[in-house]
């Protein structure tokens, strides 16, 4: 029989994994608009737009605040959010640009 902090541990490993399963939902919907961006975009300057990535970042940086969320780990986890999704819009839209190709481009 397991300790009351074990089910305790348990529970909140459930919270978490229910929390993993609805951020990998929003990343494929965040995937989605970012594909349909790109579509829009003229050339590889326009997907790496470092201006609109430290707007991203100053945004969510702001929420994070409002949220009560430590703004260090917001702004990390974007930027590799970020970098992964620039990596993806390469490799639909430019793959003669893309150094890296993270997966297969999905047939839209």
């Amino acid at each position: 029989m397991s300790s009351p902090e074990q089910q305790s541990l348990d529970q909140i490993r459930a919270g978490i994994d229910g929390v993993d399963r609805e951020l990998v939902r929003l990343l494929g919907e965040r995937e989605r608009l970012v594909r349909q961006a790109g579509r829009l975009k003229s050339d590889t300057a326009a997907v790496r737009a470092p201006d609109r990535v430290e707007q991203v970042i100053a945004r969510v940086r702001a929420v994070a605040v409002d949220l009560g969320a430590s703004p260090a780990v917001v702004e990390r986890t974007y930027r590799a959010m970020i970098a992964a999704f620039i990596d993806l819009e390469l490799a639909v839209h430019y793959p003669e640009a893309s150094a890296r190709h993270p997966t297969p481009p999905d047939p839209d």
